[in-house]
């Protein structure tokens, strides 16, 4: 396929750091994506909510990839739950940029999560331009698994996927189990559904040097047992689970204090600007302050160190569409210890580049972790299958069967690609 797309990503945009507010890796997601479909030849536009003055109403991110800024609505931090009110602002926005284009102007609409959906259905009505729609999370998967304390997704939303779903001329999802959830819980055609897994930078996230000299470049000590989470502080990531295995570890094995190092790096999601301190405060209370370090995200450069650094990497996330980090971090050759939901089922493979670990019982994710932490020759094991496991998973091959996916829908009706990324 030779075309235009446009992306749209409207609650977050890519230019911001991953691991705070709604930034996640859904905006490594577009990017990635976006890079090597332009590397194939076909424009990407991702256009995204303008959240503060000043913003140029274009940035270019690579060849063939531009950021665009939507004028709607408040230039204040509006939260993502209040982010639907501005989709007929966010509409006139973008059909004003549209309107001075050449009919045909892009092939497809592709719209990421839910409320982009919502635009990308007004969008698609007005101009006959396909949509495609990637969920990335669903309101009814994510009610299905609760991290204690934590509320619900609203109707609202639920709605709101159900209305993209059938507004959505493909879908895409990360994978089975996602693509079986979308037809099971939302009702989609299963003609209309198709698997195209999330992919990793290989040329970024590699063992490189080993863990000793990415810590020594860290200033970590090499006889550290390090344990790492990456990601938005939020209960449904679940960075509790690993504070409160923390506790029990050294419940049951105390000689572990003397070396361990439990690392938190992420910052506050969303509604949960407290959400750090209270996990502070809670390893305060189960005395596990001494071990537990909480460190603000990192350029995507000095990333992979971390990851190198780290003896395992834990994701004990309560619902995940994918999980990034995991398949990040098994490519830096670090193995991974995971919930056993979602898409965490395909991107560690247990026994082999990690342990996946069915619920969130800290004993039993202590049991895990502390059994790994005491088993080296285990760990250089699982290291070696994380690097194996995760060379099978590329953008290259990502933005490859993504773009099969436009050509089938462009195939149906008529050409025009717009890529939308909420």
């Amino acid at each position: 396929m030779k075309g235009r797309i446009a992306t749209l990503m409207v609650h977050t945009s890519p230019l911001e750091q991953a691991g705070t507010g709604d930034a996640g890796g859904m905006n490594i997601y577009v990017v990635e994506n976006s890079i090597k479909m332009a590397a194939a030849g076909v424009e990407v536009d991702i256009f995204t909510r303008a959240n503060k003055s000043g913003l140029p109403d274009s940035v270019k991110i690579a060849d063939g990839v531009t950021v665009r800024h939507l004028q709607a609505g408040s230039f204040g931090q509006l939260t993502k739950e209040e982010i639907p009110s501005q989709i007929g602002a966010l509409t006139s926005a973008f059909m004003n940029f549209h309107d001075g284009k050449l009919e045909n102007y892009y092939d497809v609409i592709h719209s990421h999560y839910w409320i982009s959906g919502q635009l990308g259905w007004m969008v698609s009505e007005r101009t006959g331009i396909p949509l495609v729609h990637t969920m990335h999370t669903m309101a009814k998967v994510k009610n299905l698994a609760l991290a204690e304390g934590e509320k619900p997704e609203p109707l609202t939303r639920a709605l709101g996927e159900e209305q993209v779903v059938q507004a959505a001329s493909a879908l895409i999802a990360n994978t089975d189990a996602e693509a079986a959830s979308l037809v099971s819980l939302y009702d989609a055609c299963p003609d209309n559904v198709h698997v195209v897994t999330p992919g990793v930078d290989l040329q970024r996230f590699r063992p490189a040097d080993g863990k000793y000299a990415a810590r020594e470049r860290l200033n970590i000590a090499a006889d550290a047992l390090m344990i790492s989470f990456v990601g938005r502080i939020q209960p449904h990531k679940g960075p509790e689970v690993l504070v409160r295995a923390a506790a029990e570890m050294l419940s049951h094995t105390p000689h572990l204090r003397a070396k361990l190092a439990i690392i938190i790096m992420g910052g506050a999601s969303g509604s949960g600007i407290n959400e750090p301190a209270r996990l502070k405060a809670l390893a305060e209370f189960l005395g596990v302050s001494d071990v537990v370090h909480f460190i603000d995200p990192v350029a995507r450069e000095i990333l992979p160190d971390w990851y190198r650094a780290s003896d395992l990497v834990c994701v004990p996330s309560y619902s995940e569409s994918f999980g990034l980090v995991a398949l990040e971090a098994q490519a830096c050759g670090t193995p991974v210890v995971a919930s056993a939901v979602g898409g965490l089922r395909t991107a560690v493979a247990d026994g082999i580049s990690g342990s996946l670990v069915d619920g969130h019982d800290p004993k039993a994710w202590s049991a895990v972790i502390s059994r790994l932490l005491l088993e080296p020759q285990r760990r250089i094991h699982l290291s070696l299958g994380a690097v194996d496991h995760a060379s099978h998973f590329g953008w290259e091959a990502t933005a490859r069967k993504t773009l099969d996916v436009y050509d089938e829908v462009i195939s149906k009706p008529k050409r025009s690609t717009l890529w939308v990324a909420q």
